[in-house]
């Protein structure tokens, strides 16, 4: 493909995209409307929970799409509630276990495109403290409190024996100062403790060393 048919394709990607979120932008608005009228208290996004219960020893693509469970969605404040308050709390959780809240639209995997060109901020825990900063990522996003939330696709708590793993998957690994402003962001915000180290990795990495938290490219 020559430089010019690059250029047209690029083009006609970046307008695909736009149209689609002028889309999604206008049928949010139609959705908040709706919830207004009825006493309610709209989000800016829809978001889903996700539950993936891993097979240890099984690591094939196929068996860990056929593991995710859709288990509820919300749009409103209200509706956050009523599904929070039922979840299990990251302590009572088996290992290994996979909790996702993504917006709407965006499944929980690397390829789906909303996520394939990004990647993740990944922070380790100790499990007796990563219930509470979940809870506070949680309420950071569902509240539209990070910066570059547009940016932002969803959030994964990953309960594994020794640790448990918090990481925030972005839409573009390659735009720098946006990665790196919404690491900025998420430390603020979590107040993360001295000594916490934040890692990224693209998620083009995942797929080719089928690792979601080994071989980090960024820390800070």
């Amino acid at each position: 493909m020559d430089a010019s048919m690059e250029k047209r394709a690029e083009a006609d990607k970046n307008t695909n995209i736009n149209s689609q979120s002028e889309y999604d932008s206008s049928e949010d608005r139609e959705r908040q409307s709706r919830e207004l009228k009825a006493g309610l208290h709209p989000l800016k996004n829809k978001f889903v929970f996700w539950y993936t219960r891993r097979t240890p020893g099984v690591r094939t693509q196929t068996s860990y799409e056929d593991n995710i469970k859709q288990i509820m969605d919300f749009s409103t404040v209200e509706g956050f509630w009523v599904c929070y308050c039922h979840l299990s709390r990251p302590s009572s959780l088996p290992s290994p276990t996979d909790l996702h809240l993504f917006k709407q639209g965006i499944r929980p995997l690397w390829e789906d495109s909303a996520n394939c060109n990004g990647g993740k901020w990944i922070i380790r825990f100790k499990k007796a403290v990563s219930g509470r900063f979940w809870e506070d990522l949680v309420l950071a996003l569902v509240g539209d409190q990070l910066d570059y939330s547009d940016n932002i696709c969803g959030i994964v708590l990953s309960v594994r024996f020794n640790e448990d793993i918090l990481s925030v998957w972005n839409r573009n690994a390659s735009d720098n100062q946006v990665v790196m402003a919404l690491r900025d962001k998420i430390k603020r915000h979590l107040k993360l403790p001295h000594g916490y180290v934040m890692e990224y990795k693209p998620h083009d990495a995942s797929l080719r060393d089928n690792s979601s938290y080994r071989n980090t490219w960024l820390r800070g």
